[in-house]
């Protein structure tokens, strides 16, 4: 299934003290989503916001919010995010001990439901959920900071992932260390949301059309090969 590869910044390397500036920024200059990081100092080592700082933010944009919850459990807050205005809302399967029923639980909230996994859990620990998720986050460096190398190895994880999506209409999405120079090989193998943090949160608010810009023609330019 060939569509536009969207452009999704992580606000997590955002300037958190003028937060509704950056993500204004961002949308005016071509960001597709926002991406939320949601840590909660367990799953993952760092803590970062909950469900009032994003409904804070939702009256400033259309744009939909993808939020990525590296918490656990995440089950008893999903409510709370889709009440604060969240579009997509992933958990990870390393997180949950009812995985489906997680994702159920998502959707019965009205929302997409995402499905996420660290680099070294492989891709069959979701295979039996396909039919109950509408993206497939996979991460390519290991979660909880910001600023992080992009693992190659990846690479080939989502090449299995997209044959084993087959028609179904899932996106695959990527989350850490893409850059004009990752992207492609990412592309290539079948990704078509790409979260950039520090790539895109460079420069000030001037630079981040370019920065967004630098990496939709990376994808592109991958896509059309």
């Amino acid at each position: 299934m060939s569509r536009d590869v969207l452009i999704a910044p992580s606000v997590l390397s955002a300037d958190f003290a003028r937060l509704g500036e950056e993500v204004d920024a961002v949308v005016a200059a071509g960001a597709d989503w926002i991406h939320l990081d949601v840590m909660d100092g367990h799953f993952v080592p760092n803590i970062t916001f909950g469900p009032q700082i994003i409904k804070a933010l939702r009256p400033r944009t259309q744009a939909v919010f993808d939020c990525h919850l590296m918490i656990e459990p995440a089950d008893p807050y999903l409510a709370a995010f889709a009440d604060a205005g969240c579009d997509v809302i992933t958990v990870h399967a390393e997180a949950t001990k009812h995985l489906d029923r997680s994702l159920q639980a998502i959707r019965d909230l009205g929302k997409k439901a995402g499905v996420s996994l660290n680099p070294s859990t492989p891709e069959s620990a979701i295979e039996y959920v396909l039919d109950r998720v509408d993206l497939i986050l996979l991460m390519t460096v290991n979660p909880g900071f910001g600023g992080q190398i992009f693992i190659p190895s990846v690479v080939r994880k989502v090449e299995r992932v997209r044959a084993m999506i087959g028609d179904r209409d899932i996106r695959i999405e990527i989350d850490g260390g893409v850059t004009p120079a990752t992207a492609p090989a990412v592309v290539d193998a079948g990704a078509d949301v790409l979260v950039a943090g520090s790539a895109i949160f460079k420069g000030g608010a001037r630079s981040y059309a370019a920065n967004i810009d630098a990496i939709r023609k990376a994808a592109r330019n991958a896509a059309a090969a």
